[in-house]
């Protein structure tokens, strides 16, 4: 009772539910009313007996203890009925129901105390109403996901903003979001910059900056500037919605521990409460017939309803599914999107990672990545490749562009020559500059100097003389390494890439991350093969899950044990297909997605062996005599409490160090 009133005394509180006030109410007024009932003995009530004729004062304590009965149990009783009209009969409102009425008869048969069938009943609805906080908690941990649903989208009509339903919004309209409001639809940004809000997608608190130009997806918040953005997606298919539907969905797809507890419940309940019978009426008939004792009715009859209190299922049945669904909240608060508590338990057992390289492991941005026996200086060097280069969409050339950063000043440039599969030779400020592979430099009879680094190597000569080479690579994510390493110190066996790349580019990444196995070169249907390779080649009980991010990936996360997106710039097709996504494509949340589901499973199990271990015990002891109601409270309620308070340690996720 003194943990309900730090839980009623806590400003969060306001996050109750109207049904949890209202069973909160219920039972403060039955405690109330019981202690000032207990405060009176019944020699009080009898007394009444010297006023009023049939023994009244015994009927009048009976009618206080019923009221007080009526008011923490009415609902419980309603339910065992229903479930009888229904067919459902064997449930824990059935056995509440059967063992509190029970326990009620004896005592009105004689005479005696009501304190513990009522009691039963209260510590009960005090354990239920612990376990619909800790839902609600859990759910609240869910709802701030949530939050991101917008409400409306603003059209521009007229020179005013209208604010419509997003789903009335088509593709290729230009929508406005205002500083404070949501993003509504995927698009691109056509006018102006802002900072953003994302911590509700990906769990990172730091906010994004967004330019004109730039992607932009639904669900982050518009902090700053007005933002004019071009849609791309109809709302139905954007990233807020699909996010959505995966939560909403999650529940649904059961583990099999999940399963394990529901079949358990099924066959378990009707079993104990036929041997909750077989106790009442066996042992007084042996008694009686073939022992010649007296047959102590009341004595089994009071062991068999606390023999129906002690098997009371629920610390099983409430906190197992508490436990996935807290997990899947905690994941969602760090930014990683689990579909279901069934891959939450695969992804416990996982000891293969297999990684694609580009958009995974790299960025899939080509950048110039070093400048070598140059004759001049970089920079000059970088101008006269990204001029020579302006006038190709190739992204060779737009990497060369950003490098340079400044405008592109087409009118220096003249003469081009572009020779397909080799490069283009062009006149910079009437300088001509031929900038290629070196078939490009034999061509015009240049020698070019070998590289020794791995990457697109794009070579210049400058009035037909060698200037140098620029070295044009994927980079590498942040704290790539790390996030390689920590999947180590979590468990897992081997890390393997699979990659469409030249060999050589892929085995120096692997190396630079430290991966055990890479396989270059491969086309999709390639990498699918490779990963059925790997599934044959782990142990039975060991999953592999595979990471990836675009469309040709999607065969691969399906065919996995487990499948695990990047969501922020993967494509939808791969985070259809996948089991987990990570909100910010960062690759440390795979690791933090095991160990929280590591964590989750723990907590599951610890659950599952208290649970059973403890109500094992005192049924036994139960069924022999020496348990009694208090024991069989403690039996049902107090290890559900325990179990349900266990069960929202989940919740919670350490952030992995770097």
């Amino acid at each position: 009772m003194a943990i309900i009133f730090l839980i009623i005394g806590n400003k969060q509180n306001s996050g109750m539910t109207k049904k949890q006030k209202t069973m909160l109410v219920r039972i403060l007024a039955a405690t109330v009313i019981l202690l000032v009932l207990q405060s009176l003995s019944a020699e009080t009530f009898n007394e009444l007996d010297q006023f009023l004729f049939l023994s009244a004062g015994r009927w009048i304590r009976l009618l206080c203890y019923l009221i007080v009965y009526a008011i923490i149990g009415y609902d419980i009783i309603q339910k065992a009925l229903k479930g009888i009209k229904n067919g459902q009969v064997f449930d824990e409102n059935f056995l509440m129901a059967v063992a509190t009425v029970g326990a009620l008869s004896l005592a009105v048969y004689e005479n005696g105390e009501y304190l513990e069938a009522i009691a039963v009943m209260l510590f009960y609805q005090i354990g239920e109403w612990f376990q619909r906080y800790a839902v609600g908690k859990s759910r609240r941990n869910i709802s701030d996901l949530m939050d991101i649903r917008p409400d409306y989208a603003n059209v521009e009509r007229n020179n005013k903003l209208e604010q419509v339903d997003p789903d009335e919004v088509g593709i290729g309209s230009v929508i406005v979001v205002q500083p404070g409001e949501k993003v509504p639809i995927d698009g691109v940004i056509v006018e102006g910059t802002s900072s953003l809000n994302t911590s509700a997608l990906t769990g990172e608190s730091l906010p994004r900056e967004a330019n004109t130009g730039d992607e932009i997806i639904s669900g982050c918040i518009n902090m700053t500037g007005v933002l004019r953005i071009q849609t791309t997606k109809e709302f139905g298919e954007s990233t807020v919605s699909k996010i959505l539907d995966l939560v909403e969905n999650a529940s649904s797809r059961k583990s099999k521990s999940e399963d394990f507890i529901s079949k358990f419940a099924r066959i378990y309940t009707p079993a104990v409460c036929y041997a909750a019978l077989a106790l009442a009426l066996l042992p007084p008939i042996v008694r009686m017939f073939f022992m010649d004792l007296p047959a102590v009715w009341g004595v089994w009859i009071y062991r068999a309803l606390t023999f129906l209190v002690i098997s009371c299922p629920c610390a099983l049945v409430i906190s197992i599914p508490l436990s996935f669904f807290a997990g899947i909240g905690g994941a969602s608060k760090a930014g990683v999107l689990v579909k279901g508590s069934n891959y939450l338990e695969i992804l416990s057992q996982t000891k293969y990672v297999v990684f694609d390289k580009t958009g995974t492991l790299t960025q899939g941005v080509f950048e110039v990545n070093g400048i070598h026996h140059n004759e001049m200086e970089k920079e000059k060097l970088i101008e006269y490749a990204a001029l020579a280069e302006s006038a190709s969409s190739h992204p060779i050339s737009k990497s060369l562009q950003r490098a340079y950063g400044k405008q592109i000043d087409r009118s220096r440039v003249t003469d081009i020559q572009e020779i397909s599969g080799n490069g283009v030779i062009a006149k910079v400020d009437g300088v001509e500059v031929a900038a290629g592979n070196d078939k490009l430099m034999k061509h015009i009879h240049v020698k070019p100097i070998n590289c020794h680094q791995v990457g697109t190597i794009i070579h210049l000569a400058i009035n037909g003389k060698y200037a140098g080479h620029i070295v044009i690579s994927d980079i590498v994510k942040p704290h790539l390494k790390e996030a390689i390493a920590a999947l180590k110190r979590a468990g897992i066996e081997k890390t393997v890439m699979l990659t469409g790349d030249a060999k050589k580019v892929a085995e120096q990444v692997a190396e630079s991350l430290e991966i055990d196995q890479v396989y270059s070169e491969l086309l999709p249907a390639d990498k699918v093969s490779k990963v059925e390779e790997l599934l044959k080649m782990k142990g039975a009980k060991d999953k592999l899950a595979f990471v990836g991010d675009g469309i040709n990936d999607a065969p691969v996360l399906s065919r996995a044990d487990i499948g695990i997106a990047m969501g922020a710039m993967g494509s939808d097709a791969a985070i259809e297909a996948a089991d987990v996504v990570l909100m910010d494509d960062d690759p440390m949340k795979i690791a933090t997605a095991i160990k929280i589901s590591r964590k989750c499973l723990k907590i599951v199990y610890q659950n599952i062996s208290v649970a059973i271990g403890v109500k094992l015990i005192c049924l036994i002891l139960g069924a022999v005599g020496i348990a009694n109601m208090w024991l069989a409270i403690f039996a049902d309620v107090g290890v559900m409490i325990l179990a349900v308070l266990n069960a929202i340690r989940a919740l919670f996720v350490k952030k992995l160090e770097l």
